[in-house]
């Protein structure tokens, strides 16, 4: 029994150290894609908080309802709007950023069947020390409805 007892203790060290302390720290919610028709790409939308005391960087989001999936960032320039790709978003310690509208977002380019209003998609968000967040993502129509 002693040595079954220093078995899981072991085991329960190892977890505790192969995951980095702030990951859980991390806080995604109202996630939601709005689908197009014709398999267009679909925008993803959440919020993302980190209570954590450490700054978080997300450098990637995945999904197999996608067959990409991007982030992205709509800037405004002398009075038109544009897309662009972005590399990572900075998340401050007690910090929150919103991914909406106009804003950031994530891009679902050859959205599959899953992307159907009415579905839930699972998203993957990646951070730049390997963590990883797990989110479910409510599919809208194109009116957001």
């Amino acid at each position: 029994m002693h040595n079954c007892s220093r078995l899981f203790g072991a085991a329960g060290m190892f977890l505790a150290f192969s995951t980095p302390a702030w990951a859980a720290d991390i806080t995604v919610s109202n996630g939601w894609f709005r689908a197009l028709p014709s398999g267009q790409p679909a925008g993803g939308y959440f919020t993302m908080k980190n209570s954590g005391s450490r700054a978080v960087e997300l450098i990637a989001a995945e999904s197999s309802a996608c067959g990409m999936l991007m982030l992205h960032q709509t800037l405004a320039t002398g009075g038109m709007s544009r897309m662009e790709d972005v590399k990572s978003v900075s998340i401050s310690p007690g910090g929150t950023v919103s991914f909406a509208p106009g804003h950031y977002h994530l891009m679902c380019m050859s959205p599959s069947i899953a992307m159907t209003p009415g579905k839930t998609v699972i998203v993957t968000l990646v951070f730049s020390d390997g963590s990883r967040a797990h989110a479910q993502f409510v599919v809208k129509n194109a009116a957001g409805e």
